[in-house]
C-alpha cells in the first residue's frame, strides 16, 4: 500500500510545474474561500475588469491610449449599470413585497381547492394529507415573510453595501484595465518560475471563460427581457419580477428551470384559473424555455467546453455552497477549469511516459 502511494507521487509529483501548479490553485482556493466575504468588491471588479479587457483593447487598436479607452468603457458600464439598477430594482422590489403580501389569499384560495378534492378523489387523497401539506406551505410563506420583513429592516446596511459597490468597484476596474500590464508583471514577481502547466491551463481557460461569461450575460438579458414583455402583453401580474427571475434561471443550468416554473405557474393560475389566458402565458413560457435552449444556449456557447449535464450539476451544488451566488454564477467555468487541469495533468504524464 505504501509503495503504491510512493509511486503515485512520484508519478503525479515529480515534475516542479505540477507542484508549482498544484501551489497556485490552493493559494488562490485559500484566498477565495477564507476571505470571499472581505475580498467580494475586489473578486467583482476582476471578473468586471476581465469582461471589459476586450473593448478595452479594441478601442487600443483603433489608435486610443489605454488611459482614454479605459474611461470610456468604464464610463459606458457604469452608465449601462445604473439605469438597471435605479430603474429596474424598485419595481422588483415593490413587486416581489406585493407577491408577499398577497400569499396568504393565494394560500386561502388554494385551501378551498385543495380541500374539494378528498370529495372528488377520495380513494387517492385524504383530509390529513391535505392539512399537513397546508401547514408546511403556511410555514414557508410565514418563513418568506420574515426574510422580506429583515430586508426591510435592514435597508440601511444594504444602501451602504451597495455604495461601497457602486463607487469601489469602478474605480478598482479603471486601475485594473488601465495599469493592467503593470499588475500582471508585479504579481508574477510572487510565482514559482516552473509554471508552464499554470500557464498553459491558464491559456486554456482565457478564452472559454470570456466566452462563457460574456455568453451568459447576453443570455440573461434576452431571456429575461422576451419573459418581461411576454407577461406584460398578456397582461400577467408581477410580470416584472417574473420576468427577472426567469432571466436569472438560467445562471442554474436545468434546475433554475424548473424551479421558476413554479412562481410563474401559481401566478397565471390565480390569475386567471384554468382559462384561455392561463394556456396562452404557458405557452409563450415554453416557447421562451424552448428557444433558449434549443437555439440561444448553442449559438452563445459554440466555442465552450462540452460538460455532461451530471458534472454541471455537481459543479452548482458545490461550488454554490461554497461562494453562494458567484458560486452558481462561475460554477461552469469552474467545473471547465478543473477539466483543463485534469486533461494538462494527463497530457504531462503521457509526455514524461514517452520521454523515457
Amino acid at each position: 500500500m505504501v509503495k503504491m502511494i510512493t509511486n503515485w507521487y512520484k508519478e503525479k509529483f515529480s515534475d516542479p510545474n505540477a507542484v508549482a501548479l498544484i501551489v497556485i490553485l490552493l493559494s488562490i482556493f485559500i484566498l477565495f474561500y477564507f476571505f470571499n466575504h472581505i475580498l467580494m468588491p475586489v473578486f467583482v471588479a476582476l471578473a468586471v475588469a476581465f469582461l471589459l479587457d476586450k473593448p478595452v483593447n479594441r478601442l487600443v487598436k483603433f489608435g486610443l491610449g489605454r488611459k482614454l479607452a479605459t474611461t470610456i468603457i468604464v464610463a459606458l458600464f457604469v452608465g449601462i449599470a445604473m439605469i438597471a439598477i435605479l430603474g429596474l430594482m424598485p419595481i422588483v422590489w415593490q413587486q416581489g413585497s406585493n407577491l408577499i403580501q398577497e400569499a396568504p389569499n393565494m394560500i386561502s384560495r388554494s385551501q378551498e381547492y385543495l380541500f374539494a378534492l378528498p370529495e372528488k378523489y377520495p380513494e387517492l387523497i385524504n383530509v390529513d394529507q391535505l392539512q399537513t401539506l397546508i401547514n408546511l406551505t403556511k410555514q414557508k410563506v410565514l418563513g418568506w415573510g420574515e426574510v422580506v420583513l429583515e430586508a426591510s429592516l435592514n435597508s440601511l446596511s444594504n444602501i451602504v453595501a451597495l455604495l461601497v459597490y457602486l463607487i469601489l468597484v469602478p474605480l478598482m476596474v479603471f486601475f485594473f484595465l488601465k495599469d493592467k500590464k503593470v499588475l500582471i508583471a508585479q504579481v508574477t514577481r510572487f510565482l514559482p518560475k516552473e509554471r508552464r502547466l499554470a500557464s498553459q491551463v491558464g491559456d486554456e481557460m482565457n478564452q472559454q471563460i470570456l466566452n462563457y461569461v460574456r455568453g451568459k450575460i447576453i443570455e440573461i438579458i434576452i431571456i429575461g427581457a422576451a419573459s418581461t414583455l411576454a407577461f406584460l402583453f398578456l397582461d400577467l401580474r408581477y410580470s416584472v419580477l417574473l420576468g427577472v427571475l426567469v432571466g436569472l434561471s438560467v445562471l442554474v443550468p436545468y434546475v433554475g428551470a424548473a424551479i421558476v416554473t413554479i412562481p410563474v405557474v401559481l401566478v397565471a393560475l390565480f390569475q386567471f384559473g384554468f382559462s384561455a389566458e392561463f394556456g396562452y402565458v404557458m405557452l409563450s413560457y415554453g416557447i421562451i424555455q424552448a428557444l433558449d435552449g434549443n437555439l440561444l444556449v448553442p449559438l452563445l456557447f459554440s466555442e465552450a467546453v462540452n460538460l455532461h449535464p451530471v458534472t454541471i450539476i455537481i459543479a452548482v451544488i458545490f461550488f454554490g455552497g461554497l461562494w453562494g451566488f458567484w458560486g452558481v454564477f462561475f460554477a461552469i467555468p469552474l467545473a471547465t477549469l478543473v477539466k483543463a487541469i485534469i486533461n494538462a495533468w494527463s497530457t504531462q504524464v503521457v509526455e514524461e511516459v514517452k520521454a523515457q
